[in-house]
């Protein structure tokens, strides 16, 4: 996290709802505009929390997507629209999210994460998002937050589900202890509005670990059932026998 910085009086009055929330006022806000989220992905998980993300005061936002938009995004992944297929998705949520808030700075990353980039493509953020679409870069990610202890939030959606976690290894258990084993592979349903419930859950997430405010997701994986309405939370452990993170335990 960068130096704490002022606020400007237009900052001020950008976020004046928040500022005026109980435990949040100006020392909050300035952790914020202080703070480096890293996303990666920016499809549908990616559009609504970097939205809200952006649109809270986060200082430094790092999107990495090596894909292009297409057609078939546009039911879910709200950065985009018609003019921008074609177009390069870093880019075109460069200027989406400078037209939310002049006041964050965006940086674009369009490589593709693997064991080999995954460090300079996170670099010095705080806090790391999983807006992704499949586990073997998940479990990148995973790998990389477990071996510099920083926070990761993870999620997904299939249809008109979805599921979200905080992982903060050691003190909770990895993306591995919980999915030992990535799931099928292909493509898969998703609802626009499922992708937009659990990615702003993500952001409420980094918001609260930034700002020290409220209860965080963690040893917990909530899960949301849309087509019920409804939510369900399942408890869970760290795996003593996980090839990532059972050393770093101890």
């Amino acid at each position: 996290m960068r130096k704490t910085q002022f606020l400007t009086p237009e900052e001020r009055e950008r976020y004046d709802r928040q500022l005026i929330l109980s435990g949040w006022g100006e020392e909050g806000q300035k952790k914020l505009k202080a703070a480096t989220v890293f996303i990666a992905g920016a499809g549908g998980l990616g559009s609504a929390a970097g939205v809200y993300l952006a649109a809270a005061g986060v200082g430094c936002i790092r999107l990495c997507d090596s894909g292009k938009v297409e057609l078939s995004n546009l039911n879910r992944q709200i950065l985009y629209s018609d003019s921008d297929i074609g177009e390069e998705k870093v880019q075109s949520a460069i200027r989406t999210l400078r037209r939310i808030n002049p006041h964050v700075r965006i940086v674009g990353l369009k490589l593709h994460i693997d064991s080999s980039t995954v460090a300079n493509l996170v670099a010095d953020s705080d806090i790391m998002v999983d807006c992704l679409d499949n586990f073997e870069t998940r479990y990148v990610l995973n790998r990389h937050a477990v071996a510099n202890s920083l926070p990761l939030v993870h999620a997904g959606v299939y249809g008109m589900a979805g599921q979200i976690s905080f992982l903060h290894s050691p003190h909770t258990p990895c993306l591995r202890c919980i999915f030992p084993e990535p799931p099928s592979k292909g493509v898969f349903p998703v609802v626009g509005a499922t992708a937009g419930v659990i990615g702003c859950l993500e952001a409420f997430e980094v918001l609260k670990y930034l700002t020290g405010l409220g209860g965080l997701l963690k040893n917990r994986l909530l899960i949301w059932e849309g087509d019920l309405a409804r939510f369900e939370e399942v408890k869970i452990g760290r795996n003593l026998a996980c090839p990532i993170c059972a050393k770093k335990q101890g």
